[in-house]
């Protein structure tokens, strides 16, 4: 399999029923303007890490999808999360990737697809997907990693 190829593990995990999230990386790094230019291949390893450390906490499924890979950084599992690169280059190349994954998923009405792009939005609802606005889900990751972990009983 060629390494920028998406994984071969199932979109929706059985060990994880939490929700699944299928994130569009570059869409989510653009949402919050912190100079990420200019270090991009920083920008997508700190993602990783903070989905990471979102899907360690939340229990729920997360895979991300991103149009450029780091040299350093491969496809596949790290730590809690799926990372996964765009299999073509060029314009839209993760939509055109997280669309593929959204059509060959049996219950695509499970996922929720994480992005702002007008067009990934409609095309993913065509084939029944569910959305989130990056600036949401940003959210929603800052307020998890923030908050302390839950105390054992």
């Amino acid at each position: 399999m060629d390494p920028r190829d998406a994984p071969e593990r199932p979109l929706s995990p059985p060990d994880r029923p939490g929700a699944f999230w299928l994130v569009d990386g570059m869409n989510v790094i653009g949402s919050r303007p912190n100079r990420w230019w200019n270090d991009p291949d920083g920008a997508v390893r700190r993602l990783i890490g903070e989905l990471d450390r979102y899907a360690s906490a939340t229990g729920e499924n997360v895979t991300v999808v991103f149009d450029r890979q780091p040299p350093d950084v491969p496809a596949g599992v790290h730590g809690a999360a799926l990372v996964a690169f765009a299999s073509r280059q060029g314009r839209d190349a993760a939509d055109h990737e997280i669309v593929r994954m959204v059509a060959e998923e049996r219950a695509p009405g499970s996922i929720r697809v994480v992005t702002s792009d007008r067009r990934l939005v409609e095309r993913v609802r065509e084939l029944g997907a569910q959305v989130t606005s990056s600036t949401s889900f940003r959210r929603r990751m800052d307020e998890v990693l923030v908050s302390p972990p839950p105390e054992a009983p």
